[in-house]
């Protein structure tokens, strides 16, 4: 029960539990929804990524949840000691926390809070590439917390402990820094014709700015919550003028209209 998935719909009553007793269900991140009407699971916790397709049904899995055989080969037959964290590798994420997608259905994940990457994976789960080490140079990010596309492709990350948002073009070329949205803990990008990034931090700011990184606003949320920290969790652009906001101080969804 440590993590659950519900769907609720525009009237906002319950319609179903998605994946119960999912194995990858270990410690909630992110849910995201695809063009194609898949619902995307990032679990912190298993270090995995879930594709459900709209009826329900696992599509696909991306990485690996730890075994209780892998912490006796490392900490006890290799030596290591619990405060190291193992390098980045290929297929293998640690603490993974959101993922986007490009136009030609490539799969982009931010990870994370001990590997500190962007990675790309092509729509059939093949490992493409990765980019990043932790620091605070270009290309380097110090908690990659969210991510988004736009409709050229672009990808956002929000590199919360740099206080920058990362901009790549599908290739991880890298075409931008936008650092006019204090420090980013989710990330969304409206639909239509001209498009919007929105970006929260977690003491309830959200910024909106346009796609080069002026910013053209912001607003104040979760006042009177008697809680700072981790008030904007995840945001959903469904238009310019309708975000949804998740805060995970107060465990509630919130629904904003301009």
């Amino acid at each position: 029960t440590a993590s659950q998935l519900f769907e609720f719909d525009a009237t906002l009553k319950f319609v179903k539990m998605w994946g119960p007793d999912n194995y990858a269900a270990s410690f909630a991140h992110t849910v995201r929804i695809d063009k194609q009407d898949n619902v995307w699971m990032t679990d912190e916790g298993s270090n995995m990524i879930v594709k459900f397709n709209p009826a329900g049904q696992v599509a696909l899995v991306l990485g690996r949840k730890p075994e209780a055989l892998d912490y006796l080969e490392r900490f006890t037959e290799e030596g290591h000691k619990e405060t190291e964290t193992p390098p980045a590798r290929p297929g293998v994420f640690n603490r993974p926390t959101d993922v986007a997608f490009d136009p030609e259905g490539n799969i982009f994940i931010s990870d994370g809070y001990n590997n500190s990457r962007v990675v790309k994976v092509a729509k059939d789960g093949t490992w493409v590439k990765d980019l990043g080490v932790r620091g605070s140079a270009p290309d380097q990010f110090n908690t990659p917390h969210a991510i988004a596309a736009d409709a050229k492709g672009n990808i956002y990350v929000a590199d919360r402990g740099n206080r920058r948002v990362q901009v790549y073009d599908s290739n991880l070329n890298r075409q931008r820094i936008i650092d006019t949205v204090a420090a980013p803990w989710s990330v969304c990008v409206s639909p239509g014709p001209t498009q919007y990034l929105f970006s929260g931090d977690g003491n309830g700011k959200i910024y909106k700015t346009s796609l080069d990184g002026k910013l053209l606003g912001w607003a104040q949320t979760g006042l009177g919550h008697g809680q700072t920290g981790c008030l904007v969790h995840e945001l959903h652009c469904e238009s310019e003028s309708v975000i949804y906001k998740g805060d995970c101080s107060t465990w509630t969804v919130s629904k904003m209209t301009k």
